[in-house]
C-alpha cells in the first residue's frame, strides 16, 4: 500500500519525465490510497495548466475525466482526512525546523497516521518525510 501525493497524480496523468515511472510504480501497486487533499490539488494543477495555456481545454476535460472514472471505479482507495491528520501537521509545523506548507504537513500526517509509504516526486518533501521517520519513495528519472 502506498500513498501518493499530487506530484505523482501529475505525472501519472500527464506527460512529463518522470511519467513513465509514475505509471510504473501505481501499476506495481495493489493499493493507492489517495487523500481527498491529493483530489483537490490535482484538479487545481489541471487549472493551473489551462490557465498557464500549457494545456488544452479539451485535454483537460480528458484527463479529468479519466480521473474521475479512475476514482467512480475504485481505482485508488480514497481517504478522508480525520481531525488527528490536521492536529498532526500542525504538530509538524510548528516544529519551526522544517520548510513545510500546509498541505505537504497534511500529506505527510495522513501517511504516517495511516502507516503507508509516501510516494512523492517532490524533493523537499521527501527530505521532510525522511527527517519525520515517514516512509517515502521519492520518484526520479
Amino acid at each position: 500500500m502506498i500513498y501518493l501525493d499530487t506530484s505523482v497524480l501529475v505525472a501519472y496523468y500527464m506527460p512529463e519525465a518522470l511519467s513513465q515511472r509514475a505509471q510504473q510504480v501505481i501499476s506495481l501497486t495493489s493499493t493507492v490510497v489517495l487523500s481527498e487533499l491529493a483530489q483537490a490539488e490535482f484538479v487545481a494543477a489541471l487549472a493551473l495548466r489551462l490557465r498557464m495555456g500549457n494545456i488544452e481545454r479539451t485535454a483537460v476535460q480528458q484527463i479529468a475525466n479519466l480521473f474521475t472514472e479512475h476514482l467512480a471505479n475504485d481505482f485508488y482507495s480514497s481517504l478522508h482526512l480525520q481531525s488527528s491528520v490536521y492536529r498532526l501537521a500542525r504538530t509538524y509545523i510548528t516544529r519551526f525546523d522544517l520548510p513545510l506548507k500546509a498541505p505537504d504537513a497534511l500529506h505527510l500526517a495522513a501517511a504516517h497516521l495511516e502507516r503507508l509509504q509516501l510516494v512523492t516526486a517532490d524533493r523537499q518533501l521527501a527530505r521532510n518525510a525522511e527527517t519525520l521517520g515517514i516512509a517515502v519513495d521519492l520518484l526520479t528519472t
